[in-house]
């Protein structure tokens, strides 16, 4: 790009910066914690003498936590409506008629090559048995199941391939109440729930360390269900709805409640395949 194309690309983007900041109406040091930059990159960008560019990580960063387009910050966008095509802050997706299934495969394929972080409302969809399946969704009719059972199958080729890095933190009681068959377990047979305690204990040997299980103390901590689909959206699951999270700032709050979970856990993902050998073998 010879100089004069980037000096003029600079002062676009500085002009649009500016606009957001006086929309924002804060202070460029608050703007810049608020959007993932450093005061000094910021400082650097509003310069008229610079020609510095934010990276493409940092560019999207902006654009997702002000709800513009990265075209539009570069220039190449010039109406406003098109700065608004971005997904906003908040959204409601959902869940129910199969559209969740969609959803949630199109969320992981976007989010390929960044960690994945994932509280489950029961067990990891990619771990459940067959049986467990047709458990959880005999009341939603064979369509739904089959298409969970879809779901479960490709999540488990996702987490095989190299480049997949997930998380999975979930309570202790949840899986104590599958070894006892107690709460939503008790009409699953003995066998049934030794059988997804030791499918479970072979997918946390054999993914390891791809898909790394956490479990925390329940009485200790709570967390309602929900994934961070690496830096792009977030998604807690309300039961027929997802609600679905996409500024900067909102990803990197349920990231750290995550990062609490972990540090919070009991056992880790070097023991949760023992683990969970134990609770099959109680089961028996």
């Amino acid at each position: 790009m010879a100089r004069s194309d980037k000096r003029e690309l600079a002062g676009v983007f500085r002009k649009r910066l500016g606009t957001l900041i006086s929309r924002a109406g804060e202070a460029p040091g608050r703007f810049a914690e608020r959007v993932g930059l450093d005061r000094s990159a910021l400082s650097h960008f509003l310069d008229p003498a610079s020609t510095r560019m934010p990276r493409a990580e940092a560019l999207c960063d902006i654009a997702r936590a002000e709800g513009v387009t990265t075209d539009w910050l570069l220039g190449l966008a010039q109406s406003q409506s098109e700065a608004t095509d971005i997904a906003p802050a908040l959204q409601i997706e959902q869940s129910a008629n199969g559209r969740g299934e969609n959803l949630l495969a199109a969320w992981h394929q976007d989010a390929a090559g960044y960690k994945i972080r994932y509280v489950p409302a029961t067990l990891p969809d990619l771990v459940r048995s067959d049986a467990v399946l047709q458990y959880e969704f005999a009341g939603t009719g064979a369509e739904k199941a089959a298409a969970k059972a879809e779901q479960t199958r490709r999540l488990l080729a996702y987490t095989r391939r190299p480049e997949t890095d997930m998380e999975v933190c979930m309570p202790l009681q949840t899986l104590r109440q599958l070894t006892d068959g107690s709460g939503t377990w008790s009409g699953l047979s003995r066998d049934e729930r030794y059988d997804q305690l030791a499918l479970m204990a072979r997918l946390a040997d054999e993914l390891y360390p791809t898909f790394r299980l956490f479990l925390f103390d329940g009485r200790d901590r709570y967390s309602a269900p929900y994934t961070v689909f690496g830096p792009q959206r977030a998604a807690l699951y309300l039961g027929s709805l997802y609600l679905v999270v996409n500024s900067v700032e909102h990803i990197r709050a349920l990231t750290r409640h995550f990062d609490m979970l972990i540090r919070d856990a009991v056992v880790g993902p070097d023991r949760a395949a023992a683990h969970l050998q134990e609770l099959a073998r109680d089961c028996r």
